[in-house]
């Protein structure tokens, strides 16, 4: 859809190559991103920005839909982050208006609109949560009804002669939608135009997105080139894998880091991750300096304990949602809960009733698992310890009274049994 050069990059360094920083930066905007378009134009943006002094401007545009956030999320917000930390100036942008279109990306029905109450209600968690990862006294907090409600019906109308429907039909969803015969509203086809207008009316010079918003990103380039100005460059990146280091992070999939979670309960999810998949976590959630994390790597090929590696992964992260006292405390208490064998801190404490009752109606019952088939699975796998003894029976029934039940390595509760 888009592949040229724009005349912009003809600035300082064309002849003579990028500077030392320039390069810097574009290592850094690079780093785990799936695509970056047009690379040479983001190469000029940088050069004029370090000759004339001048910020870019760098926008995130979010539909507050989902206020709970885990790391997954944190994956475009990380490198907003890294180019603040250059120097940018980064728009968090709420789309209030466009949350009650609907944004139909990677769907295949038409996706209900948010309420006023809710969108505002979600704003200030979400922003609330990005905070932790962003600077908040340095990012620029953007709503796009300033703009969008005062366009009226006659702006809307002139703004939608800008783009073409065949254009839209390019968009996958729209298109297998289509062909299949499902229905479109022609409400949804505003979506990715009103996103789009944002960027004219912030004048961006880069807009990140998940890979799932290519399309709608680059409306926003085409649409500044019809309002004269110079296009957006793109940079999209990749949805992280969860846990399991197979499906993508997903709360509905249980294999998430929640970065609200206590500290212990982040650690020792981070501590679990296969040391392949870690390396994937390092490159997309870590802000050590790239060069560092693949000497450690090198060191861990070479025979280093790769233990070593996700420690440090994990103290990191624990810190920047938590601080490094909290990130401290949880990997002590990950060392003694491990290696001594103690008990957690914070171990819930349960009430349940019916004793005499099955160790596997307990367990679920206590929350420790979600169903007796579960639980059932877990005595024979070995994974229930009850007072720090093994569980083997699964006939084995419970007087009244208080226990100490484990599952697996991370679920504890003090369950007392009426």
């Amino acid at each position: 859809m888009d592949g040229e050069s724009s005349p912009t990059s003809s600035v300082r360094g064309q002849t003579e190559g990028p500077s030392d920083s320039v390069r810097e930066a574009l290592a850094v905007s690079l780093r785990g991103c799936d695509e970056l378009l047009v690379q040479s134009e983001w190469i000029g943006k940088l050069a004029r920005s370090e000759s004339q002094g001048k910020p870019l401007r760098i926008k995130l545009g979010l539909d507050p839909t989902a206020p709970d956030l885990h790391l997954g999320h944190t994956v475009v917000l990380n490198k907003m982050r890294q180019l603040q930390d250059l120097g940018h100036t980064v728009i968090f942008l709420i789309g209030d208006f466009t949350s009650m279109i609907g944004d139909p990306s990677g769907r295949n029905t038409t996706r209900p609109p948010l309420t006023r109450e809710q969108i505002e209600e979600n704003a200030r968690t979400y922003f609330g949560q990005a905070s932790l990862v962003l600077d908040a006294e340095r990012t620029e907090i953007r709503y796009n009804s300033e703009w969008s409600d005062p366009l009226g019906a006659r702006g809307m109308i002139q703004l939608a002669a800008r783009y073409t429907v065949a254009r839209m039909m390019e968009r996958d969803d729209f298109s297998k939608r289509f062909k299949s015969g499902v229905a479109i509203s022609v409400h949804e086809f505003l979506y990715p135009l009103m996103q789009g207008y944002d960027s004219v009316a912030l004048q961006s010079d880069l807009e990140l997105g998940g890979t799932d918003q290519k399309f709608n990103l680059l409306v926003g380039r085409e649409l500044q080139k019809e309002y004269g100005q110079e296009p957006q460059c793109i940079l999209t990146m990749p949805l992280l894998e969860g846990l399991d280091g197979v499906e993508k992070m997903s709360k509905s999939k249980n294999n998430y880091v929640g970065i609200t979670e206590a500290p212990g309960e982040m650690f020792g999810k981070l501590m679990s991750i296969s040391d392949t998949l870690m390396w994937r976590y390092f490159t997309l959630l870590s802000f050590m300096p790239i060069r560092e994390v693949e000497a450690l790597r090198a060191q861990c090929d070479e025979g280093r304990n790769p233990r070593d590696a996700k420690v440090m992964l994990a103290q990191e992260i624990v810190e920047r949602f938590h601080g490094r006292e909290a990130a401290h405390s949880a990997l002590q208490e990950f060392e003694a809960r491990f290696r001594q064998g103690a008990l957690p801190s914070d171990m819930p404490e349960v009430r349940v009733t019916g004793a005499p009752i099955g160790i596997a109606r307990l367990l679920r019952e206590a929350g420790l698992v979600s169903s007796n088939a579960e639980g059932n699975r877990n005595i024979e796998q070995g994974g229930v310890r009850l007072d720090g003894e093994r569980v083997a029976d699964r006939s084995l029934e419970l007087a009244a009274g208080t226990y100490v039940v484990q599952v697996g390595k991370r679920r504890f509760a003090r369950v007392i049994l009426g």
